[in-house]
């Protein structure tokens, strides 16, 4: 990497993400940064790259964090965020059923078919499914949990499987569909989901998403500048307000890790993070 050069890894789920870095990477270069960025087709290459310092700082999900988190344990190596958006804090999933539903509470989901996203999917899979275990219900022994896998591998990032859970609920192929909050209302309002055809059974409890995700030995300075220039973005600035519409925020944030709780509690319980991190840090330490 250039001694000059902010490099950042990011994953691409949708053409979009293109258009999002390359504004940046131009609003960056009037301000100083010479920056630029590398894509990657899934986050688990994203982070074994990291921490080959394949690049300065990666804009991860939260699981992403996670498995970047524990592998720092076991190699020894500073794991820090430095950044967020707004819209990444204080996220909640629902479980919904069908307005018509008989099924009045959690107990009522047993025997029952839950729809979920893709597997990797911390807002429409992991959280929810942690959030159901620690009522009392084991998935897959309590109850059915169908998968719907689109592009595993960018931890549901790309939002079709949730789309297919919302559906497949409308068509009672399933009692229970699991999503993030803020997709049941984009469905109900992009008519995937018809008004007042489903019903909230159940919240989780509120957690975090995506941050920008730095290890120790990275180069402090381009991190600052990095970082002091994403923080003073505004939205009222007509040069960045579509690139920050695009990645859905209107201000970013300094990052945090309190909110990730839920999503390790899920990931202790099903052994999600154990084998890949296992598997990265054996490879470093040879």
């Amino acid at each position: 990497m250039s001694n000059n050069t902010l490099l950042m890894g990011a994953v691409a789920y949708d053409p979009k993400v293109v258009t999002i870095w390359d504004g940046f990477k131009q609003w960056f270069a009037t301000r100083g940064l010479d920056f630029d960025y590398v894509l990657y087709e899934n986050y688990e290459r994203q982070v074994e790259s990291h921490f080959k310092d394949h690049f300065h700082v990666a804009w991860n999900s939260p699981l992403a964090w996670l498995q970047a988190e524990a592998i720092g344990k076991m190699v020894g190596r500073e794991v820090y965020t430095v950044a967020m958006r707004d819209t990444d804090c204080d996220l909640t999933s629902v479980i919904v059923v069908r307005a018509d539903s008989d099924i009045k509470s959690l107990d009522d989901l047993k025997g029952k078919t839950v729809g979920v996203g893709a597997k990797d999917s911390p807002q429409a899979t992991l959280i929810p499914l942690e959030h159901l275990a620690a009522s009392g219900l084991t998935p897959d022994q309590d109850f059915t949990v169908t998968y719907f896998d689109v592009l595993v591998g960018k931890h549901g990032d790309h939002i079709g499987g949730e789309r297919l859970a919302a559906k497949a609920l409308l068509d009672k192929e399933v009692d229970a569909a699991c999503l993030i909050d803020g997709n049941h209302l984009a469905f109900t309002g992009d008519g995937t989901l018809p008004a007042n055809s489903t019903r909230v059974l159940s919240t989780t409890g509120a957690y975090d998403h995506c941050n920008f995700t730095v290890l120790g030995g990275a180069d402090k300075a381009l991190i600052g500048k990095f970082t002091e220039l994403l923080l003073s973005m505004s939205y009222d600035d007509p040069e960045v307000r579509p690139l920050l519409d695009l990645e859905g925020l209107k201000v970013w944030k300094e990052g945090r890790t309190s909110g990730y709780a839920l999503l390790d509690a899920a990931c202790q319980r099903f052994g999600t993070i154990d084998g890949f991190a296992r598997g990265v840090a054996g490879q470093l330490k040879k």
